[in-house]
């Protein structure tokens, strides 16, 4: 079968076929046919949920006010919540 992509880069050396009922009985999961493997690809499950998570807001500012957060480093969103706690 020849398709737009086959023209480009030829056609598939081995392509697809159906897998027979036997053939698909046979098969395992991949965690039991590649246990090392498996092993190495487990993620961690990253960091403890916060308690009290921040919440996403979008706030409209001047286009002068974010510039002068910005030239104060890296940390301007920061800057910005400690401004406006300040004045709370």
């Amino acid at each position: 079968m020849e398709t737009s992509t086959s023209k480009l880069i030829g056609l598939d050396p081995e392509p697809e076929r159906p897998r027979a009922i036997e053939e698909i009985a046979k098969a395992k999961p991949f965690v039991e046919a590649h246990t090392d493997l498996a092993e190495t690809l487990k993620r961690s499950p990253g960091q403890p949920r916060k308690v009290n998570p921040n919440e996403t807001v979008t706030l409209r500012l001047d286009p002068h006010v974010v510039a002068r957060f910005k030239a104060g480093g890296e940390d301007w969103r920061a800057r910005i919540v400690q401004a406006i706690e300040k004045n709370d």
